[in-house]
């Protein structure tokens, strides 16, 4: 389950790649991805601050100041971000890949069966989780547009 934090940063991104993708883009300011997105602005600070530390966007300063996606959509990915964001994202700490620990009251990993369960649902998870672009969130939005008008 994603945090409502990790919601409120898709939603930013999304606004902020809506935006390059424009003829003309400008840098937003917080005020205004809040408003877009429909996000609290007071969350968005610490979060847009959390998402320019990947490098998956830049602030300005100034008059034109705001928020730009710098990255191209097709290259930010949803898992960097998840984990980034939201921290280690396996069900079990014996099966994550950044922060592995050790089951405390597990004495055998290879003959665990929680584990060996939860590991093949979660490989599955991350196939599909770490193949996931803003690019096609993105994307996503616009077909939900289109069978909603339709």
């Amino acid at each position: 389950m994603i945090t409502q934090k990790m919601k409120y940063a898709l939603k930013a991104l999304l606004v902020l790649g809506d935006e390059a993708a424009r003829e003309t883009p400008e840098a937003l300011t917080i005020e205004e991805i809040a408003r877009r997105s429909g996000a609290p602005k007071r969350f968005l600070e610490h979060i847009l601050l959390e998402i320019r530390k990947t490098g998956v966007i830049a602030s300005s300063r100034g008059r034109a100041g705001g928020y730009t996606l710098i990255k191209k959509p097709a290259e930010v990915s949803i898992s960097e971000l998840l984990r980034r964001i939201d921290g280690p994202i396996a069900p079990l700490p014996c099966l994550s890949r950044s922060a592995y620990q050790r089951c405390e009251d597990c004495t055998d990993e290879a003959t665990c069966r929680i584990r060996k369960v939860f590991a093949e649902v979660f490989w599955s998870y991350l196939v599909l989780i770490d193949s996931l672009t803003l690019e096609d969130m993105m994307r996503s939005s616009d077909v939900s547009e289109q069978v909603i008008g339709a």
